[in-house]
């Protein structure tokens, strides 16, 4: 499939900065089943754009843009053809050992319900770490509804599950925190997802999950969606959570009454539709 993606991220301000220093995870990288065709950053402000990679191989660019401006926008675009590789990862940059995805972050600490929601799941598998993480998988997509209202981006795995409900980026720190709780290596995955109902315009990327199962390797898991990751995932960055992975962070230097809109396009290409 060859997807076309567009994302804008527009900050504006009501007493225009000093300054801005932005990092972005917004350009996947090759690996099997995933080959970049084109990718290109835009900014508002006229400003050197770095290239880096940052510590688990993801593609990073950063940016200082010097003020004073009422408007600062990130603007995103290209296409990348994707092949359905049944979850499987292979031909990424693996810089540790599966091992380190074992380790917590306050995002992602499992508390007693999640421990014990994660060990139900258990006798469903009959041993098979793959088979357990289809359960837990599906479990996940059963148990957690998907509502934008009750969380925002600190929110952690322990508070959404209490709550039942979240984003993607909650549902998918839940899976992250069980999967570790079992002791299986997982990671949180930023990306974007192409809709088979249509939909082009989404507010924001999407996120899923990656565990590590014996004699397969990193394998993808979408909680939201109730899916192991296929041809419509674009995986765009890696980390131990939301914040390893996160699109944009950044710092502001001085100004004040900061809003934040985000405009995301996932579409097939218009090229491969004409063919």
């Amino acid at each position: 499939m060859r997807i076309h993606i567009s994302h804008a991220t527009t900050y504006t301000y009501d007493t225009p900065p000093s300054g801005v220093t932005q990092l972005l995870r917004l350009t996947p990288r090759d690996h099997e089943g995933q080959h970049v065709l084109s990718w290109r950053i835009d900014l508002s402000e006229d400003c050197l754009l770095h290239h880096h990679e940052d510590a688990f191989g993801n593609t990073i660019h950063s940016f200082t843009a010097e003020g004073p401006f009422d408007k600062l926008s990130v603007e995103v675009n290209g296409e990348v053809d994707t092949q359905d590789t049944n979850g499987l990862v292979k031909g990424a940059v693996e810089r540790f050992p599966p091992e380190l995805f074992l380790r917590e972050t306050s995002l992602t600490q499992a508390d007693s319900s999640i421990i014990c929601f994660a060990a139900a799941t258990r006798a469903d598998a009959r041993g098979d770490n793959l088979a357990l993480l289809h359960a837990l998988l599906t479990a996940l997509n059963r148990e957690i509804a998907f509502d934008t209202d009750p969380t925002h981006a600190a929110t952690t795995a322990a508070e959404a599950f209490k709550l039942r409900r979240g984003v993607c980026q909650d549902i998918t720190h839940i899976f992250v925190a069980a999967a570790r709780s079992l002791g299986i290596p997982a990671r949180y995955v930023g990306g974007h997802f192409h809709r088979v109902d249509g939909v082009t315009s989404q507010e924001a990327g999407h996120a899923w999950a990656e565990a590590y199962v014996e004699n397969l390797g990193w394998v993808g898991f979408d909680p939201t969606n109730g899916i192991s990751t296929t041809g419509a995932h674009v995986r765009v960055a890696v980390g131990l959570d939301y914040l390893g992975a996160a699109p944009v962070r950044g710092t502001r230097y001085g100004g004040a009454g900061e809003t934040l809109t985000v405009a995301v396009r996932v579409a097939q290409a218009r090229q491969q539709i004409q063919n």
